[in-house]
């Protein structure tokens, strides 16, 4: 009999293929468990249901749980599993831009993502870490990543960091183009599983499942075309053609945002943190071995 678990999604995003992928191919089924992906009705609730025992896992950012144990150090959350490895925002400006460095944002007014906090925090600690001063640059922080791509095509943005769909929108219209990948940091522990301390300890086997259907998921996701992935996944972006959808996972694949490995490293974690402390966004130099639980088979 499966055992039957409620996972909590935050957003529908193309960033999180792999675990729609998951789904869609019942790959989680083969493990034995059923898992039952309920919209969370807000970023506090993930959390807050976790630890009340409405929901067993969520997928989302470790920031999130840095962000809890900065608050509370007796927090029970904790993460497994890296899913996502990649920052997956990009820079779209308005005029083509070769070999591009970070002191082209210099005097251009930038819109930044405010729906999440950890693409500026990571944006901004990439540009310090550039020598490049923060205050030249005109920021934008308080606009939607729509609102965003909107500014751009009128003209009222320079450049724009965003997400897809947001960026293919721009490019294959010609009001964008794209200047940099910010996944080209490398592995900084975008999205893992995460959920209470009592849960990975009490049913380990359960986790384990999870990673191991996460794991066949992601070695499709690496083995089939684009075109493939786009059409099992198509139900998850009824806004978009597949034609469109494959293109952007083409991108993201190509940027190496997905890892073939799902061991959560304390380097990509460390370099997680490290933004987060330098963008002010937390004080508590977490330790790793506090926050991050891995499920080797």
């Amino acid at each position: 009999m499966s055992k039957t678990i409620t996972l909590y999604e935050n957003m529908r995003t193309v960033v999180y293929v792999p675990f729609y992928l998951a789904i869609q191919r019942g790959d989680w089924a083969e493990m034995g468990i059923d898992v039952s992906v309920q919209t969370s009705p807000s970023t506090p609730e993930t959390a807050q249901g976790l630890i009340d025992g409405r929901a067993d896992v969520s997928w989302g950012g470790p920031m999130r749980v840095m962000l809890h144990h900065d608050r509370d150090r007796d927090c029970p959350l904790v993460c497994f599993a890296q899913v996502v490895a990649r920052d997956p925002s990009i820079l779209v400006g308005r005029e083509p831009k070769d070999r591009f460095r970070f002191d082209d944002l210099v005097g251009q007014r930038v819109g930044v993502v405010a729906e999440v906090p950890t693409p500026w925090m990571t944006l901004q600690d990439d540009i310090n870490r550039a020598g490049v001063d923060l205050a030249a640059i005109d920021w934008v922080k308080d606009q939607s990543m729509a609102e965003n791509a909107a500014a751009l095509r009128a003209g009222r943005l320079d450049v724009v960091q965003i997400f897809e769909p947001h960026v293919d929108a721009l490019v294959q219209s010609g009001h964008g183009h794209i200047w940099h990948r910010c996944a080209a940091r490398g592995d900084s522990c975008w999205t893992s599983f995460y959920t209470t301390e009592a849960f990975t300890k009490n049913q380990p086997e359960t986790c384990r499942a999870l990673v191991r259907g996460i794991e066949r998921a992601l070695a499709a996701l690496h083995e089939e075309t684009p075109a493939n992935i786009a059409d099992i996944v198509a139900g998850y972006f009824p806004d978009l053609s597949s034609k469109d959808l494959a293109r952007m996972i083409a991108g993201y694949r190509a940027s190496g945002l997905w890892p073939r490995n799902t061991e959560l490293p304390v380097t990509a974690f460390v370099r997680l943190k490290a933004a987060m402390i330098s963008g002010g966004l937390i004080s508590y130099d977490a330790p790793f071995d506090r926050l991050v639980t891995n499920f080797p088979d």
